[in-house]
């Protein structure tokens, strides 16, 4: 099996499976609407100046989002449980080839959640120019890079009986301390833990729509480049160690 072929076959399997695709864009798009539709001319939520409609667009896209990507453990788990990893082992496709795959069909998904939250936004008021539209989905997608070295660590770590659970509860902790119901500010200890998650610029990508500069700064970027080395290290050796067994 090629690496072209193995990828197509990923992404229609995927699209295939209809719960998969309620719970990854609908439900987003619900929480969205309970959220932001009571009070979608509120400008400056939580003190951060930025307005409802826009930052629970990006809040529930981070959380979308990250369900998305992790989702790729899961199948990686799935996989390795009925014996489908030892069969691709016999046909021309790489580990590595197989591994990209899945992180590939997962950023699809999270592409489709983030246009998903973008039209509730638009519907909701939420105007910006083209290149910040770009700029903040460029954004989202860098900080998704820990998240996806993540989902590959769970695939390969977890059961299938254990992996949906650490899934759902990796993705709701890290939207609750990020920021993704409500604005994190004001200082303190609670702040200062969130800030040096992932998941907190995941949500403070919503600043790129106010045109100030960089919204993550050396702070967010680093954060981002530390937790997505780590734990791409940690994936790798996982990985290696899971890999001789088979």
């Amino acid at each position: 099996m090629t690496t072209p072929a193995y990828l197509r076959f990923e992404l229609i399997r995927t699209f295939r499976n209809r719960r998969f695709l309620i719970l990854s864009l609908l439900f987003p798009i619900v929480m969205y609407v309970l959220i932001a539709v009571p009070d979608p001319h509120e400008q400056d939520v939580g003190h951060t100046g930025i307005s409802a409609p826009l930052y629970f667009m990006i809040g529930l896209a981070a959380f979308g989002t990250m369900n998305a990507v992790l989702s790729s453990g899961a199948r990686i788990a799935a996989e390795r449980a009925t014996g489908w990893t030892r069969q691709l082992r016999l046909t021309p496709l790489r580990a590595g080839e197989y591994i990209r795959a899945k992180v590939v069909t997962s950023y699809v998904m999270a592409l489709c959640a983030i246009a998903t939250l973008y039209a509730g936004g638009v519907a909701l008021g939420v105007r910006m120019p083209a290149d910040r539209w770009l700029s903040m989905t460029f954004l989202i997608l860098a900080g998704l890079l820990p998240f996806a070295a993540l989902g590959v660590l769970y695939g390969h770590l977890l059961s299938v009986e254990s992996i949906g659970p650490a899934i759902g509860g990796t993705t709701a902790l890290l939207a609750f301390l990020g920021g993704a119901w409500f604005p994190i500010t004001g200082g303190g200890f609670f702040q200062d833990v969130a800030e040096e998650l992932p998941s907190y610029w995941l949500v403070q990508a919503s600043r790129e729509g106010l045109g100030a500069g960089h919204p993550w700064g050396a702070h967010g970027s680093a954060v981002i480049a530390v937790w997505a080395a780590l734990l791409t290290g940690l994936a790798v050796r996982v990985y290696q160690r899971d890999t001789k067994r088979i």
